[in-house]
């Protein structure tokens, strides 16, 4: 899932690579990049099917088909089981596919190039590049029917904070905001801004889906952060570190 924008500037930063036309160009992700993502994406595969799972459905989403399409959103540090999560939640909601936000960096490239071993469409954009750019793109594939993912803390940080992407993104879209996160309780964490969590083989992970958030239309920007705060504390409610 990825996931990596956090927020729609209105006055985007300037990128570390522009063409001419002042188009941000994505980095692509390399050779070596592709192989590694193979990778990784057979190791979440193998360590995913090892874990034994206990879900609390706070939405009520699981046992029935929702309509529509949905945003999925985690923490950045929580992406390690969020396609074990959408393919359980994929069972009761038949979807044509996903489509997740990812950092126009060189390491969104790896990154993207990992989602589409799951299958799913990178769309290329962050706070610092491409961040309005992506939003549109989203909105596209939303139209389509895609679900979209995002990570509303990513790619920089600060850490457990939702950035505003997230709440434009379900306003220009109408779709509701699927908050998820896990507690593995044997993992590895990582010593990188986000403190990464990699459940090891075999632990047992509490996979907890909270209740759904919408942001209407019609949303001013008073109302649009009190449902980011609702949704940053629904977000912390169910992240145990």
């Amino acid at each position: 899932m990825n996931a990596d924008v956090s927020s729609a500037p209105e006055n985007p930063a300037m990128p570390a690579k522009r063409r001419k036309s002042g188009v941000v160009v994505p980095h692509a992700p390399t050779w070596y990049q592709r192989a590694g993502a193979r990778v990784v994406w057979l190791l979440m595969l193998a360590v995913a099917r090892t874990l034994r799972y206990r879900w609390e459905d706070r939405s009520g989403m699981l046992p029935s088909a929702p309509g529509g399409p949905i945003i999925c959103c985690v923490w950045h540090n929580r992406l390690a089981l969020c396609m074990e999560a959408y393919r359980v939640y994929a069972r009761s909601h038949p979807t044509i596919g996903m489509a997740a936000m990812v950092s126009a960096s060189r390491d969104g490239g790896f990154l993207a190039a990992i989602l589409r071993c799951f299958r799913v469409q990178p769309v290329r954009g962050s706070s610092s590049r491409r961040g309005p750019q992506a939003l549109l793109e989203l909105t596209t594939w939303a139209e389509r029917g895609y679900d979209l993912a995002i990570v509303p803390d990513g790619p920089r940080g600060p850490r457990y904070i939702v950035s505003d992407g997230v709440m434009f993104l379900a306003q220009l879209t109408g779709l509701p905001i699927l908050p998820f996160s896990f507690h593995a309780h044997r993992k590895f964490t990582a010593r990188s801004w986000d403190g990464f969590q990699i459940p090891l083989p075999f632990s047992r992970c509490d996979m907890t889906l909270s209740r759904p958030i919408r942001v209407p239309r019609e949303a001013t920007d008073a109302e649009r952060e009190v449902l980011r705060k609702e949704l940053e504390d629904a977000l912390k409610e169910i992240s145990r570190d």
